[in-house]
């Protein structure tokens, strides 16, 4: 259930040639009309109902970067294939390779340069709204041998929508701001002059980071239940900055 909060609202009126009698201002240029400034904002806070995981398979080789890449297509092929069968890929989720690398691994000793190790690293990126199952894809990825879980994110799948409907709700009290301020100073609203909208999202990210060597996952995993997530809620924002013109 969403929890709506509706921020409070700053106004300003700027007095122009408020003197001028309806006649001569139809006769003045918009930009010596005077007109009032107004600031509205509406907010939210949802469940989120989407997350992205960032899963990472580091594999190394002292002498072979074929031994080494062929290490990790076997890990990753494993983790990859677990992952897809724990989403829904009716309701949009999917598995996808963010980023490859293979590359070698140097270590300093003054301006000596040595080499140290081959180093392939795959990563993938879970999208799902299997919320429920977030825990239980990272710990079988990590007991299928997946190094790191670099990133975990959490989002609203109907974030547009949601923000056209705080815009509607803060232009909707820009508008009675505008109009009750207008009716106290003596006069009315007569059109739009400006107005700028925007809408915003924070997303949290899970303080959830994990990095393991291959000799440790066997251990951690057999010490350890299902990972808990809290995903907390998602805040959506929405801004009007608006003028109307008085008569």
């Amino acid at each position: 259930m969403k929890k709506l909060v509706l921020c409070g609202i700053a106004a300003t009126m700027l007095v122009g040639p408020f003197a001028l009698s309806s006649e001569a201002l139809s006769n003045t240029s918009d930009s010596q009309r005077g007109y009032i400034s107004v600031n509205a904002s509406a907010n939210t806070e949802l469940a989120p109902d989407v997350a992205e995981i960032s899963i990472a398979v580091q594999t190394f080789d002292s002498k072979s970067m074929q031994k080494a890449t062929q290490e990790n297509k076997e890990i990753s092929d494993k983790v990859i294939s677990a992952l897809k069968s724990m989403i829904n890929t009716t309701n949009g989720d999917y598995v996808k390779t963010s980023d490859f690398n293979a590359s070698p691994i140097y270590s300093y000793s003054g301006s000596k340069r040595n080499f140290d190790k081959y180093q392939v690293s795959n990563r993938v990126i879970v999208h799902t709204k299997s919320i429920d199952k977030i825990g239980s894809m990272i710990d079988k990825a990590i007991s299928l041998g997946a190094t790191n879980v670099d990133d975990l994110t959490f989002s609203v799948s109907k974030y547009d929508d949601q923000c056209n409907e705080l815009l509607g709700i803060a232009v909707k009290k820009a508008q009675n701001q505008a109009n009750s301020i207008a009716k106290y100073a003596g006069t009315s609203t007569a059109g739009i002059r400006t107005m700028d909208v925007s809408c915003s999202a924070n997303n949290p990210r899970a303080p959830y980071r994990m990095m393991l060597s291959a000799k440790n996952v066997a251990g951690d995993m057999a010490e350890s239940s299902t990972t808990v997530i809290e995903q907390g809620v998602v805040k959506i924002f929405a801004n009007v900055n608006a003028s109307f013109f008085v008569k």
